[in-house]
């Protein structure tokens, strides 16, 4: 078995068991719909159900919101008979919220605001006596009515993780035996990023760390998985003890780049002296002892011949079907544009996260009507693109304040098949690139005529900065363009 478990960009992850299912959520950041739920028998195998933030009202996400802004760090907890669902909304009028729902996959419910809780990364855990108490980055804790989103007391500091580490955040609280356990994140999120571990005897503290804090961390090591943290401990089906966690895979020569954003991993955990251990993360996970359970194979193709886009489909900012919808020409996909490229934060877009370290994506565009094409995108400063309008077919490149017409050429009157291949960079030198895109053309007869070939470090967080992962996906950028279908294909080391 592979790790991460939920490939691509997919961080944060929080998961909570109910009887034998197990359920995860993720931050999705600038992306409409928001926080993608999964579900899984094994811990091993997940399958999208859905996502959590599917209406407008449940995520207002305008042209204000900066990309890496929007949808932070959900905490997804199962109690008294339904799902709750607590994040924070990062954008102009945001803050907290909490949503609930009887089936995970949805309908999720409208939000409640949580005006008295400062703060990101907030997390929810219940005594026995029924009390809601939340918990922020920082790390603080405040009494809440989880009803009505009310607050008792003024927010409290609980613990700040090891002296001198920077920014305690990512709390989790959980009553484990005799004690309640304090699992932060710490380091920031990036190489230097940790998994750390306080208890106490209540809910409100004292808390006491743990001896041999960071209880994870792979700072300053050559382990292929890097910035490992924001972690949340579950059961496995035997009660055996497992943590899922964020971490990178980053690539190429010095310092390394990572593409697909922070990815869903899983490490085994176990008990000593009251403190959890947490076994080898690696990207080989060794199987658990139990019966594995694999969930139904997601096709790579879409055709578009259903009335709404799929779960793992997200769009920028949101998803009007004005501009967005398969339902005006049956079986594929029109995108009417908005804004006049991928530069635009209210580009009209829709895409899936890259999964894979090598793959191929190739669409069927109709630009009788429009401009638009196929993406790699990152944000609006740090994005490939190939673009057909009628009668030309033309490579960009978008690198912070730079942005060029990379190749160009003429196309053919009608539906053209656009596609990127992303593999990896030709040579090992110490400033080698994490990997390469080559965008182009298929002719007739199926070959594929390359256009351009485009460096990958330019669209990784180690040069954008931000929170993300790369997009793959579609656009208009003129009138009006429909798309056949499209194909991601992914491709073997």
């Amino acid at each position: 078995m592979t790790n991460p478990v939920i490939p691509g960009f997919h961080p944060d992850p929080s998961v909570c068991r109910v009887g034998d299912d197990y359920y995860l959520v993720c931050s999705s950041f600038e992306y409409f719909p928001g926080i993608p739920v999964f579900h899984s028998r094994d811990l091993v195998h997940w399958t999208q159900l859905g996502n959590a933030l599917d209406r407008p009202g449940q995520l207002p996400l305008d042209a204000g919101t900066p990309s890496s802004g929007g949808i932070y760090a959900p905490t997804l907890r199962h109690h008294d008979g339904r799902f709750w669902l607590i994040v924070t909304l990062v954008t102009e009028g945001g803050g907290n919220m909490l949503f609930t729902a009887t089936d995970s996959a949805g309908p999720w419910s409208d939000p409640v605001r949580l005006p008295g809780v400062p703060g990101i990364d907030p997390d929810l855990a219940w005594d026995e006596d029924g009390t809601c108490w939340c918990t922020v980055a920082g790390v603080g804790q405040v009494r809440i009515d989880p009803y009505t989103g009310e607050t008792f007391g003024e927010p409290r500091k609980l613990w700040s993780g090891t002296p001198g580490a920077m920014a305690p955040e990512a709390p989790h609280l959980y009553r484990i035996g005799a004690y309640w356990y304090l699992l932060i994140a710490e380091g920031g999120t990036e190489r230097g990023h940790g998994v750390s571990i306080a208890r106490g005897h209540a809910p409100t503290g004292p808390f006491e760390p743990c001896p041999a804090n960071p209880v994870l961390t792979h700072r300053s090591s050559d382990r292929p998985i890097q910035n490992t943290g924001h972690a949340d401990l579950v059961q496995g089906p035997d009660g055996s003890w497992w943590m899922v966690l964020l971490g990178v895979r980053p690539r190429g020569g010095t310092p390394g780049w990572h593409v697909l954003g922070r990815e869903t991993f899983l490490a085994p955990v176990e008990w000593v002296d009251g403190w959890p251990v947490v076994g080898e993360l690696s990207p080989g996970l060794a199987a658990p002892g139990w019966p594995l359970v694999p969930g139904p194979v997601e096709a790579d193709r879409d055709d578009f011949d259903l009335s709404e886009l799929g779960p793992r489909w997200i769009s920028v900012r949101d998803r009007a079907e004005e501009y967005c919808t398969t339902k005006e020409r049956p079986g594929w996909l029109t995108l009417r544009a908005r804004g006049d490229s991928l530069d635009e934060r209210d580009v009209v877009f829709a895409g899936r996260r890259q999964q894979h370290l090598r793959c191929r994506v190739r669409t069927r565009i109709d630009p009788s009507q429009g401009r638009g094409g196929l993406a790699v995108r990152l944000d609006e400063e740090h994005h490939y693109e190939i673009e057909a309008s009628d009668g030309e077919v033309r490579v960009l490149g978008r690198v912070g304040p730079l942005r060029a017409v990379v190749a160009s050429r003429p196309a053919p009157a009608g539906p053209v098949v656009l596609g990127v291949r992303i593999a990896d960079a030709p040579s090992r030198e110490a400033r080698t690139g994490p990997d390469s895109l080559t965008f182009g053309i298929e002719e007739p007869d199926g070959t594929f005529s390359a256009l351009g070939t485009l460096d990958g470090r330019y669209l990784s967080t180690e040069v954008a900065g931000g929170f993300t992962g790369r997009v793959i996906g579609l656009y208009a950028a003129a009138g009006t363009v429909a798309f056949d279908w499209f194909d991601y294909e992914p491709l073997a080391d």
